[in-house]
C-alpha cells in the first residue's frame, strides 16, 4: 500500500497547561467544593506574557540549517519555541507559569523524513548544537530539559511532520508507522484498514508514536494488548553514526535483542524514524464494568489470581481505598458521595463478542470467589469516558492553589504491600498534613504489578521545592524496598539521580559506553537518562 497521512490532525497543547486549549477549564462544582474544604483555595493565575529568552543560535549556524531542511521549517518565533519548551509535569508547568522559559530552545526544527533527520544531526555534530527530539511533548520526567552548557545552541527537532502509515503486512499483522504520528492520527489510520494497535496510556491524545517507544509506555490496555515495547518489532532510527534497522524476524537468538537499546533510550542513543508494530483487527465488542472490593490487600490478591492463572482481561485496574472514595477514577463525580464499596476495580474486554463473553464469565467467576461484586457497566463506561481527563483536573487545582503530581513504580507480588506502604508514608511525612496520598493498580504481571500514586496538598509559597523534596523522599524509599524508580514514565533527568541505584555501577558504564559509541560528540539529548 501506498504511505498515508491522518485525515485530522491532533491540536497543539497549551503552553502552559496540559492538553487541548478549547478544554481548558475550572474546577467542576464538586471537586471545587470538597477543594475549599480539605485545601483552601488560593487562586494563582499563570503568567502567560513571559517574553522568552532570546535565541542563541548565530545566523550563519540558522542559515546552514535552514539549507538542511527548508526556511519554512526553521521556526525562532516566541510562540513556537515556546511550544517546544520542557514536558508536562507539574515542575515542568510550575516553572514555565512563574516565567521561567530558560530552557526554551533556540530553534525548533522540522524535518520531513529519515533523511533529513539524519541531515540535522549531522549539521548538529559538524557546529556542536545540543538536539532535543521532540514528539507529543508530553514527557513528565524531565526528558525534554537536556544540559546547553558547553553547546553552540540548542534545537527542539520537532518531528510533527512525519506522520505517514508506511505500510501494512496484513499476513504477518504488522504495521510500519513514522514517529511523529499522535495516538488518535495512529489508530485512525489503522482503522481505516480494519486494524488497531491498541495502545492507550493517559497521554494517547497527545502522545507519538515515537514517544511511545522512546519511553518503553505502557497503555491502559495493558493486559490485554501489552506494553508498547512488546508491540515493537522492527525499528529504524539515525544516529550520529549513521542508520541503525533492527529487527528483521519475529524473534531472534542472534545474540542480546539490540532493539532494546532503542526503546526506553530517550533520544539519547538516536532518533527513532519508523516503528514496526504488532497490530490486531478492530475488535468487534467492547465492554467495561466495575467491581467492588471490601479493601485493596483483597483487590490486589484478586488481580494476581487472574495473572497467574492466564486469565486476564483486556484492561484491569483497581484504586485504592482513597482514590475510590474520591471518585479519582470518575472525574466527573469527584466530590460525590461514593457508599457502593470501598475499592473500586475495572475490568475490560475487546475482541469478538463470543470471546469477550467466554473471558469475563471466566474472570467473573474468579473475581466472585475472591470476594469481589460487580456492580454493572455503568462504572467501567464512566471510567472510560473520563479516562483521559485526569491532567486537566491537575491543571485546575494548580490554579487554586493546590500541588497535584503524580509517580509511580513496580513490584514483585511478594513486595507489593510494602512497597505501597513505604511510599505512602515517605510522602506523607514529607509533605505533612493535609496530604492526600492516592493510588491504583494499572499494569500486572505474572509475577508483580505497577503502583501509581496520585498525591494532592497544599502548594504554600514554594509548591515546587515542596514536590521536588516529596519525590526525592518517595525515589529513595522505591528504591530501598527493591522497587523500580520508573514502571512506565522513563528516566529523563528527574530520575537520573536514583538509576545507577538500580541499574549498578557496571550498568550505568554499560549505557555510558553505549551512548560514546552512538553518539560520540553528545549532540543527543545530552543530561537525559545517561547516568
Amino acid at each position: 500500500m501506498s504511505s498515508t497521512r491522518p485525515a485530522h490532525e491532533q491540536p497543539e497543547m497549551h503552553p502552559s497547561r496540559w492538553g487541548d486549549p478549547a478544554r481548558a477549564g475550572g474546577l467542576p462544582d464538586g471537586a471545587r467544593g470538597l477543594v475549599e474544604m480539605v485545601f483552601g483555595v488560593h487562586e494563582r493565575p499563570a503568567l502567560d506574557a513571559v517574553t522568552l529568552p532570546a535565541s542563541g543560535l548565530a545566523d550563519d549556524l540558522l542559515e546552514s540549517l535552514r539549507a538542511v531542511v527548508g526556511a519554512d521549517h526553521v521556526h525562532t518565533d516566541d510562540a513556537t519555541r515556546r511550544l517546544r519548551t520542557r514536558g508536562k509535569s507539574t515542575p515542568d508547568l510550575l516553572r514555565q507559569r512563574s516565567g521561567d522559559l530558560d530552557d526554551a530552545p533556540d530553534a525548533v526544527v522540522r524535518p520531513g523524513d529519515h533523511e533529513e533527520v539524519a541531515a540535522v544531526l549531522a549539521w548538529a555534530v559538524q557546529h556542536h548544537v545540543a538536539v532535543v527530539p521532540f514528539g507529543g511533548g508530553t514527557s513528565v520526567t524531565g526528558g525534554l530539559v537536556a544540559r546547553r552548557e558547553g553547546y553552540a545552541g540548542l534545537v527542539s527537532l520537532d518531528l510533527v511532520r512525519m506522520k505517514r502509515l508506511l505500510g501494512v503486512d496484513r499476513t504477518s499483522m504488522t504495521a510500519t508507522l513514522e514517529p511523529g504520528l499522535r495516538g488518535p492520527e495512529a489508530e485512525a489510520l489503522l482503522a481505516a484498514e480494519g486494524l488497531t494497535l491498541g495502545h492507550y496510556p493517559q497521554s494517547f491524545e497527545h502522545a507519538t508514536i515515537g514517544g511511545f517507544a522512546a519511553t518503553r509506555s505502557s497503555g491502559q490496555a495493558s493486559a490485554g494488548y501489552g506494553r508498547f515495547d512488546a508491540l515493537v518489532v522492527a525499528l529504524r532510527v539515525a544516529t550520529p553514526r549513521g542508520e541503525w534497522r533492527l529487527g528483521t524476524a519475529p524473534a531472534t537468538a542472534a545474540g542480546p535483542d539490540l532493539r532494546q537499546l532503542v526503546l526506553g533510550s530517550e533520544g539519547a542513543f538516536g532518533v527513532i524514524t519508523e516503528v514496526t508494530v504488532r497490530v490486531r483487527p478492530v475488535p468487534a465488542e467492547r465492554r467495561y464494568e466495575g467491581w467492588r472490593w471490601p479493601d485493596f490487600a483483597t483487590g490486589t490478591e484478586a488481580m494476581r489470581t487472574l495473572a497467574q492463572a492466564g486469565l486476564l482481561p483486556t484492561v484491569l485496574r483497581l484504586s485504592d481505598e482513597a482514590e475510590s472514595g474520591l471518585n479519582l477514577a470518575h472525574p466527573d463525580a469527584i466530590g460525590q458521595e461514593n457508599a457502593d464499596g470501598a475499592c473500586l476495580m475495572i475490568t475490560g474486554y475487546e475482541g469478538e463478542p463470543e470471546v469477550v463473553e467466554a473471558r469475563r464469565a471466566a474472570v467473573a467467576a474468579v473475581l466472585e470467589a475472591r470476594g469481589g461484586r460487580c456492580v454493572g457497566a455503568e462504572a467501567g463506561e464512566a471510567w472510560v469516558r473520563g479516562r483521559f481527563d485526569a491532567p486537566y483536573l491537575r491543571d485546575a487545582l494548580l490554579d487554586v492553589g493546590v500541588l497535584v503530581e503524580t509517580l509511580e513504580t513496580a513490584t514483585f507480588w511478594s513486595r507489593r504491600e510494602a512497597v505501597y506502604d513505604v511510599v505512602r508514608s515517605a510522602l506523607q511525612a514529607s509533605l505533612g498534613e493535609g496530604t492526600l496520598v492516592l493510588c491504583h493498580v494499572s499494569h500486572v504481571y505474572e509475577t508483580g504489578c505497577s503502583l501509581y500514586f496520585t498525591v494532592a496538598t497544599p502548594g504554600g509559597d514554594h509548591p515546587l521545592e515542596r514536590w521536588l523534596a516529596a519525590k526525592a523522599a518517595a525515589s529513595d524509599a522505591m528504591t530501598a524496598a527493591g522497587a523500580t524508580i520508573t514502571h512506565h514514565h522513563a528516566v529523563g533527568t528527574d530520575h537520573k539521580p536514583w538509576l545507577t541505584r538500580e541499574i549498578g555501577e557496571l550498568g550505568g558504564s554499560v549505557l555510558r559506553a553505549v551512548k560514546a559509541d552512538l553518539d560520540p560528540t553528545g549532540v543527543l539529548n545530552p543530561g537525559v537518562l545517561v547516568p
